[in-house]
């Protein structure tokens, strides 16, 4: 009878659902003499979506926070990797080539104060191309700024791990065409103007 052959399959879409395959059932699976019996309501759609991870973006932030662009390519974001090492890469740059102007200035302010006059920014004649004051200016103004690259560095840092977690949240959304969000753009012929705006789109 078509009741006990719907039992029947219904049964066995119950068991491989339960049994460790790999791949939703879909009629492919069933026999062919009882799959053309079964209504459409019945047959699995193939596009189920996957379970949510919520450890998936501590992990994600975790790897991130380990080793720089390592969260993004757990995202599969590989595009973005290069992006995060040009930032960090920018940031230690700067503040290594103040550190190193500063250790000059430095260590000419050191030998003034010892009784030298050999130095770099002393120059040739009796008076200084670089006065003592100037030294002491330019260590102050070397100094902030090697606080600034530093602390913008540890911010690119912390932002790479933000960038981690936050996108392992956003590529567990459902983003499929029957929740979507798009541009509305329409023109009226009776007023002879165009209608912009924003569409949301629901399908079940």
């Amino acid at each position: 009878m078509p009741n006990n052959r719907i039992y029947t399959s219904l049964f066995i879409l119950f068991f491989a659902s339960f049994s460790g395959f790999s791949q939703t059932p879909t009629t492919d699976s069933i026999p062919k003499d009882i799959s053309k019996d079964i209504p459409k309501e019945v047959v699995v759609d193939s596009s189920v979506q996957k379970p949510m991870n919520i450890l998936a973006p501590s992990r994600a932030a975790f790897y991130s926070a380990v080793l720089p662009g390592l969260g993004q390519a757990y995202n599969k974001k590989y595009w973005k990797i290069p992006i995060v090492y040009a930032a960090l890469g920018t940031g230690i740059y700067f503040y290594l080539d103040n550190d190193k102007t500063y250790d000059r200035y430095r260590d000419a302010y050191k030998r003034r104060l010892a009784g030298f006059t050999d130095d770099e920014f002393y120059g040739d004649g009796t008076t200084p191309r670089v006065s003592n004051e100037g030294l002491i200016r330019a260590q102050n103004t070397l100094r902030r700024n090697k606080e600034l690259s530093l602390l913008i560095t540890f911010g690119l840092y912390a932002l790479n791990i933000i960038d981690a977690n936050v996108d392992a949240h956003l590529l567990q959304y459902n983003l499929d065409e029957n929740l979507a969000l798009k541009p509305h753009f329409k023109y009226n012929e009776q007023e002879n103007s165009t209608n912009l705006g924003v569409t949301l789109n629901f399908k079940f």
